[in-house]
């Protein structure tokens, strides 16, 4: 008797399953970071200030470890499902999203609601570190402490969408092509934050009037379009489990029983402090970058009337990243060399071309834009290396020392170089900002395969939300720490694209430094005890 087949044993429909929750992610990719390429107009227009800016941002994640929401979200995952969950986490992005476009609207300023934030919620705590996690502030205007709520809701659905995304590719492609698919996933999701840079302040400047909330209503439909992806799914993963006649597979959940022998693992502690520092000199510093580059580097704007200052410009340069990233992705799973060489050159020429593109235009956003294409480039080939190869220890090294670099680069030498010739400040702006990518592939995929190795197996659920929860902490602090580095460096009413961020800067190096020291001990720890991080995966 022959085996029924289900939409799982389909390539097609497990595939299109894949597109429909990488997809939510781009969107949640792009609203995540929508107001960090016009921090100098919510400055100029919003009269946010450095702090009010990070302190806003620092608010995404403030549920999810201090409410300890993140937790919840993984219990509420074991006891609903995928199904369940993903539409939860949608609708829940969605609700926050509204809220923010509503702060950031015109809608807003003038009513009952902007006078009482603004005469509330002025939480001042002189402590170090508790006054630093607060999302609210006494001086931060009404609209930043909205919208600071509406990205709390929103980081609390994203949290939650991203474990539920995990587990459901887990679902559809266990026993097959398990971390090509979370590759592909993870490389759409990272688009977003390019498309993030080049449509926020196109949307923000359309038409040469600038409205900011417009960037936040291209955000908000992002969203729509993220819980329709999460609706459909919900539909065929329902049909898949009635094919199979199963029960919703589920995670173990967190139990506060494990958390005592996970605190006792060293190894546990090295990957969980090496995680919070690495990605806290990352997530925050992307908030920022735009209005860095502004501020460092000297820039032209294009004759107005002309290809350059139009419209049709954005749409053409975002057509051609998008032929970086297919082309550059793809060749990594050509079988014939021909075709491999061919896709790389391909992208290496659109890659140039859209530097060039990024320059002529003179703008900040279309240069940064490029921090996540070679990311998409080469995790494949990284990911694949620690199966076959190993050195995941030695990688970690690696990443975080290109972190410094790059940070370092940033403070002391793009000013300098910008200084004596704006080609070379672009040049020195585009390389770096490319090696951090590579850094930001590097380190994510030798640490997060390496956790099994260094945790006991019956805990490891527990361990990674431990770590996540962790994480989290380092994301909402370090945004509200940098705004606040930047104010108190910075004399009261200097411009915003005059901001000096050297010290911002020296703080993200000093991060990656102590990752740096962490990622040697680990490496040592390995030869030690033989924990196998430098051996491959896949044996």
């Amino acid at each position: 008797m022959t085996e029924k087949l289900t939409l799982r044993d389909n390539p097609t429909m497990r595939w299109v399953a894949l597109l429909l929750l990488a997809l939510a992610m781009f969107c949640s990719y792009i609203f995540m970071d929508i107001l960090s390429p016009i921090k100098d107009l919510m400055q100029t227009e919003r009269g946010w200030d450095s702090a009010s800016f990070g302190r806003m941002q620092g608010a995404e994640v403030f549920l999810n470890v201090y409410v300890f929401f993140l937790i919840i979200a993984g219990i509420i995952l074991d006891k609903m499902g995928v199904r369940f969950t993903a539409v939860l986490s949608g609708a829940v992005m969605l609700v926050g999203g509204l809220i923010k476009f509503y702060a950031c609207s015109e809608s807003f300023i003038g009513t009952s609601m902007e006078t009482w934030f603004n005469t509330h919620l002025n939480w001042n705590v002189n402590i170090p570190f508790i006054g630093d996690i607060l999302p609210f502030a006494d001086g931060m205007p009404g609209s930043a402490k909205l919208a600071a709520i509406g990205f709390m809701i929103f980081g609390s659905g994203c949290e939650m969408a991203g474990i539920t995304v995990s587990r459901g590719i887990v679902k559809w492609f266990k026993g097959r092509e398990t971390a090509l698919a979370m590759g592909s996933e993870m490389a759409l999701a990272r688009l977003g934050v390019a498309t993030c840079m080049i449509f926020s302040p196109y949307f923000a400047r359309l038409g040469g009037i600038i409205n900011v909330s417009r960037s936040v209503a291209f955000g908000v439909v992002l969203l729509c379009i993220a819980l329709i992806m999460f609706i459909v799914y919900f539909f065929m993963d329902k049909k898949l489990d009635s094919q199979t006649g199963e029960a919703e597979e589920k995670d173990d959940p967190f139990k506060i029983s494990d958390i005592g022998k996970i605190l006792s693992s060293l190894g546990f502690w090295l990957v969980a402090l090496l995680c919070v520092l690495y990605y806290s000199a990352i997530f925050p510093f992307q908030k920022y970058a735009v209005n860095m580059l502004q501020c460092n580097l000297t820039l032209t704007l294009p004759a107005e009337g002309s290809f350059w200052a139009g419209d049709s410009v954005t749409i053409v340069q975002y057509v051609i990243m998008l032929l970086v990233a297919i082309c550059s992705f793809a060749s990594n799973f050509s079988k014939k060399k021909g075709m491999k060489i061919g896709l790389m050159l391909v992208a290496i020429v659109a890659l140039v071309v859209y530097c060039y593109m990024g320059y002529m235009r003179g703008t900040a956003e279309t240069i940064f834009a490029v921090f996540p294409l070679l990311a998409v480039a080469i995790t494949p080939i990284l990911g694949s290396y620690v199966d076959h190869k190993g050195k995941a220890a030695t990688m970690l090294m690696l990443g975080s020392l290109l972190l410094v670099v790059c940070h370092l680069t940033f403070a002391f030498v793009l000013p300098g170089v910008s200084a004596s010739s704006s080609v070379g400040g672009v040049i020195v702006a585009y390389v770096t900002i490319l090696v951090l990518g590579a850094s930001f592939s590097l380190v994510p995929a030798a640490l997060w395969p390496s956790v099994p190795k260094l945790v006991d197996e019956k805990i490891i659920g527990s361990a990674y939300a431990l770590i996540f929860w962790i994480q989290n902490i380092g994301l909402g602090l370090f945004p509200t720490l940098i705004g606040n580095v930047l104010q108190k460096t910075n004399a009261e009413g200097t411009a915003a694209h005059e901001l000096d961020y050297t010290w911002a800067l020296v703080m993200l190096a000093a991060l990656g430094i102590a990752a740096l020291l962490i990622s040697v001990y680990l490496k040592a720890v390995d030869k030690k005890k033989h924990f196998g991080l430098e051996e491959p995966n896949i044996k």
